[in-house]
């Protein structure tokens, strides 16, 4: 029998038996922890486990325990169960096209549905409600009270996987740790040269022979996570930063897409801060 695989996030004030409580729960319910990584960042704590299960699992039943657990405890905990169904993918925007107009032209392609556009401003709404997707505003400029916001979207939508389009926001601990190897992000440079936002401009100040982009999982070290892909082209010296970003730009979208397309047909596993891709 094919074991099941349920991926379960804790997160909340950091205190000793955290980590005991939830693990032997696992235990308890005959599960095999196979990963385990835990961080703790200003007092924040934040733990993932993966446990598999040789027998069938009793999913709604597990997942009431646990958030009984979770209130004991006073953490917030989500589980996330792998199954070869759809996938509910929420893309985060702000302002630039380019990336959310490739990854709609290519939904047929993608083994997941586009559930929710979640975006710093309005610039994008006419262009999620164009292909009929939910488009959420979350403008608030404090961090937190956002990222409070953007959580219980998530939740509502049942989100597996988080695309970051171009996402000018940077994201807190207390809510990458809540998607482990979920969120996507691209970087605009072969990471770790020329980091940043200006990071054409960099590499075109310095007269570089190749321009590349990065796709990777996000994690709390911002553009450290995973890398997943990357792609380059070649720089003619009479190419002007214009023509430079533009190459950039759709190499961006379309290396975002191809990142998207390799982790919902479960390609992709990461190990020791490495992504692997599976060779079946």
């Amino acid at each position: 029998m094919k074991k099941t695989v349920v991926g379960i996030t804790v997160v909340g004030k950091d205190r000793e038996g955290i980590v005991a409580a939830f693990t032997n729960f696992a235990f308890s319910k005959g599960g095999n922890i196979e990963k385990v990584n835990q961080n703790v960042i200003k007092g924040l704590f934040g733990m993932y486990l993966e446990v598999s299960f040789s027998k069938t699992v009793d999913v709604k039943g597990f997942d009431v325990e646990i958030q009984n657990l979770a209130k004991k405890e006073k953490m917030d905990v989500s589980t996330h169960h792998e199954t070869n169904s759809q996938k509910n993918i929420a893309i985060f925007v702000t302002k630039e096209p380019l990336c959310l107009e490739t990854i709609i032209a290519n939904v047929k392609t993608l083994k997941g549905k586009m559930t929710v556009v979640i975006g710093t401003e309005k610039t994008l709404e006419s262009l999620a409600k164009k292909a009929k997707i939910p488009f959420v505003l979350v403008d608030e400029k404090n961090q937190q009270k956002a990222e409070d916001k953007i959580i219980e979207i998530c939740k509502k939508y049942e989100i597996d996987l988080i695309s970051l389009a171009r996402y000018m926001r940077i994201l807190s601990p207390n809510f990458v740790w809540r998607y482990p190897n979920r969120i996507i992000n691209i970087h605009p440079s072969l990471l770790p040269a020329f980091p940043g936002a200006l990071a054409y401009a960099q590499a075109y100040e310095r007269g570089t022979k190749i321009v590349g982009v990065t796709s990777h999982y996000v994690t709390e070290n911002l553009d450290q996570g995973p890398i997943i892909l990357q792609d380059s082209f070649n720089v003619d010296p009479d190419d002007t930063l214009e023509k430079i970003k533009r190459k950039g730009q759709i190499l961006e979208a379309n290396t975002l897409v191809k990142a998207m397309k390799m982790h919902l047909e479960n390609k992709l596993d990461v190990r020791w801060r490495k992504v692997h891709i599976k060779s079946k």
